[in-house]
């Protein structure tokens, strides 16, 4: 999972604190989360999923495909 939400920060070209300034949180924490050091907490995953536009599943890596779910409507 961890090694899942750096390729997609990278892929982007992408630097800790975008993604971190996005999330609300600092860039260590966000380092955190990228080395594993720290649990990602769900509301977090779900923003990442949404911010790479792919699935909770692609990024906890329990489906390879990079599709996104048909989102609900709220």
């Amino acid at each position: 999972m961890y090694k899942r939400i750096r390729e997609l920060r990278e892929d982007r070209d992408l630097l800790q604190s975008d993604i971190a300034k996005y999330l609300n949180c600092t860039q260590v924490a966000y380092s955190n989360y990228e080395l594993g050091k720290r649990d990602i907490p769900t509301d977090i995953l779900i923003k990442l999923s949404l911010f790479h536009n792919t699935s909770v599943d692609y990024i906890l890596g329990l489906t390879d495909e990079t599709t996104v779910y048909p989102r609900q409507k709220s």
